[in-house]
């Protein structure tokens, strides 16, 4: 089986460099600039009565495949597929992002929490009906989660 991705956009952020971005965009109060390509500008219609999108992208800057992994907010190596790290079999993001402005191909949304010039593979709706799970529980995360004192900023350990 053959699969290809292609870029649909850009996502340009404030973060040039690994150090310091947000580990999750919940946690961010960065702005993205989101550039929709010229050829899929009119799938953009009828977005701008949603509050919230889900952005798709591709971790251009990721370190190859670990499957195992030391996450933020933790010490210890856990799988990787119970991690958000970006160091994948696939490298895709996942975000979600408080829209601001839709003006002609570009998105402008608060919650950026990945590199400037982030390849866009997909927008999603984000629609509370169908993406919140009221009894969703967060495993060995739960433990952090509660902890005192939290930056919720990354650092270099899954960039190249």
């Amino acid at each position: 089986m053959s699969l290809e991705i292609k870029p649909i956009g850009v996502i340009r952020t404030p973060f040039k460099s690994e150090d310091k971005i947000p580990i999750q965009s919940s946690k961010s109060e960065a702005i993205a600039e989101v550039e929709v390509f010229s050829e899929y500008s009119a799938g953009l219609e009828s977005l701008n009565g949603f509050s919230h999108i889900i952005l798709l992208y591709w971790f251009h800057k990721a370190q190859p495949l670990r499957l195992r992994v030391t996450p933020f907010l933790d010490t210890r190596e856990r799988g990787l597929f119970s991690t958000r790290a970006p160091s994948r079999p696939n490298p895709i993001g996942l975000s979600i992002v408080r829209i601001m402005t839709i003006e002609g191909n570009i998105v402008r949304c608060l919650g950026a929490d990945m590199l400037n010039d982030t390849p866009l593979i997909d927008i999603k709706p984000f629609v509370p009906e169908f993406d919140n799970r009221l009894d969703a529980t967060s495993g060995w995360l739960t433990e952090s989660l509660c902890a005192e004192r939290h930056d919720y900023l990354g650092d270099d350990r899954f960039l190249d």
